[in-house]
């Protein structure tokens, strides 16, 4: 026994360089001889394919960023996922000053509970009696991933702006807890509330019995929030910022009956909002809704929405142009849902319009409300654009308001217009009337228009790139109804594979794969090199 331990000990001194292990070791039968030189193995013919590069994982950084507001950052450890480990910066739960959040590998932002950006100075700020707004702009760097959970949201008030700007190759994430510990699965959604922008511009619907829709005092509530958050006014121009290349995860918290956050809410946003390149996944709301305002938004995508896709109301202006939505095969309520409001013929009225679409339903609406609902003395107007609704029936039109002709002393535009809109519907029939409007007042206004088909035959590719029957669709001139239209040759979102404004900066899912190159499945978060 002494000798076998002398052995090992000279062997390891021996070998200093090398591992001492078991496998070096004879057994104690031949007196624990020590093979210092084991001969060589012949190498194997043919010669094995290389291993497969691992993964990256992150690597947690070491501290979290120094920001402008003095409240900082707070450093609450590390989490851990499928993608690596991170350093978790959590944000104050108000920004009272300008400030930016940077990208670091290794760093994940954590909102814990409502972030307020700047504080509210009120419908008419006024610096005389200390109402006046912080001017705050959060700033937001490309690849930076904010997470959340339960009740959380980010709420931009009035007065204050974002400026969440990401690129093709490195979106800004907002997802939640789950997605980060690799909880989630295809049919995860609602695990956090949502982005709220609210501005200035006019809303109806006011909160405060007597005031006057679309003025200064005319102000509303954001949906599915507990404490006081407003928005509404009377400036057209107003800014909350801009959102670029941004995807927006898992939301949707429910608060109770009827108050749930949605992907995207703005409220009274003005004219100087910028929104493009945004993306929804998995709300289990709305993917996004517009509060009155002004609305201006190209290059929108919507996937999983559990209950409407775009939602509008209480007097927007909207404009949308390449627009693709996917409903999942399992939960979810139309496409669209608009009114102008509960009184009908409050004013401004609703007036959206959407250029160069693409949507396809997945199952049976869960509301039996067809596809695409316009109710409550909305104006629409659907332009280029495709529907496949096997399942389901295609527009419901609810309310004589809805249908009866212009008048600029309602603000009231007309009946929904529809130009070069194909479509294929399922259900009992391809249009629904409903309170005062019939099925062939339907079928009218929508043959009215030049270039509709109610009884399409689509032949999309990947789901949204045009095939052979779409390309052959002469298209509407939208640029006609405002510039903020192009002018295309083509309808729907995607004029053909050529056409890749969807690709890098969106996520893939069983039910719509945006191609390679992106920032992989939804289930996952980006790891950047």
């Amino acid at each position: 026994m002494t000798y076998l331990t002398r052995s090992l000990v000279l062997g390891c001194s021996l070998l200093a360089l090398s591992a001492c292990g078991p496998d070096e070791i004879a057994s104690p039968g031949t007196g624990g001889n020590i093979i210092i030189n084991p001969p060589a193995t012949p190498a194997p013919s043919p010669a094995p394919s290389p291993a497969p590069t691992p993964p990256a994982t992150v690597t947690p950084a070491g501290g979290c960023p120094t920001i402008a507001d003095p409240q900082g950052l707070a450093d609450e450890g590390t989490i851990a996922g499928p993608t690596g480990t991170y350093r978790v910066c959590t944000l104050p739960s108000r920004f009272n000053a300008s400030s930016r959040l940077p990208y670091f590998a290794g760093v994940l932002y954590r909102m814990n509970g409502r972030v307020d950006v700047g504080t509210d100075g009120g419908p008419v700020p006024d610096a005389s009696d200390g109402s006046s707004d912080t001017n705050v702009v959060l700033t937001i760097d490309p690849g930076v991933i904010v997470y959340s959970s339960g009740a959380a949201f980010l709420n931009v008030n009035r007065g204050n702006r974002i400026n969440a700007v990401g690129t093709a190759e490195r979106p800004i994430i907002f997802t939640s807890r789950d997605n980060v510990v690799g909880f989630n699965t295809e049919s995860s959604s609602g695990q956090w509330g949502g982005v709220v922008l609210s501005g200035r511009a006019p809303v109806t619907d006011c909160a405060a019995s007597g005031a006057v829709p679309g003025s200064a005092q005319c102000e509303r509530q954001v949906e599915g929030s507990a404490s006081p958050a407003f928005f509404g006014g009377a400036t057209v121009n107003d800014n909350s910022g801009r959102m670029s290349y941004v995807q927006i995860r898992y939301s949707g918290f429910v608060l109770g009956s009827n108050s749930e956050l949605q992907s995207l809410t703005t409220g009274g946003t003005g004219t100087g909002t910028q929104l493009d390149h945004i993306m929804s996944y998995n709300s289990s709301d709305d993917g996004a809704e517009f509060f009155g305002g002004y609305v201006n938004m190209k290059y929108f995508i919507v996937v999983g929405a559990e209950d409407d896709s775009i939602d509008s109301d209480t007097g927007v202006k909207a404009n949308l142009q390449y627009v693709i939505v996917v409903h999942n095969t399992n939960t979810h309520d139309t496409i669209i849902e608009a009114d102008s409001d509960d009184l009908r013929d409050s004013t401004p009225r609703q007036n959206t319009r959407i250029s160069n679409f693409v949507f396809v339903q997945g199952a049976a609406a869960a509301d039996g409300q067809a596809a695409i609902r316009l109710r409550g003395g909305t104006d629409y107007a659907l332009l280029n654009g495709v529907l496949v609704s096997p399942q389901d029936e295609c527009i419901r039109v609810q309310h004589s308001e809805t249908i009866r002709n212009s008048d600029s002393g309602l603000d009231d535009v007309g009946p929904p217009i529809f130009q070069s809109v194909v479509m294929q519907c399922g259900g009992a029939a391809q249009f629904i009337g409903s309170n005062n409007v019939t099925a062939d007042n339907v079928r009218t206004i929508f043959n009215a228009g030049t270039n509709n088909n109610a009884s399409f035959t689509p032949t999309l590719t990947n789901l949204f790139v045009n095939g052979a029957n779409e390309s052959a669709v002469s298209a509407f001139n939208a640029s006609t109804l405002s510039s903020f239209f192009d002018a295309t040759t083509y309808i729907g979102a995607v004029r053909d594979a050529s056409d890749t404004w969807y690709a890098r900066w969106t996520c893939n899912s069983a039910t719509a794969n945006f191609g390679t190159g992106n920032t992989g499945a939804c289930t996952s978060l980006p790891v950047y090199q």
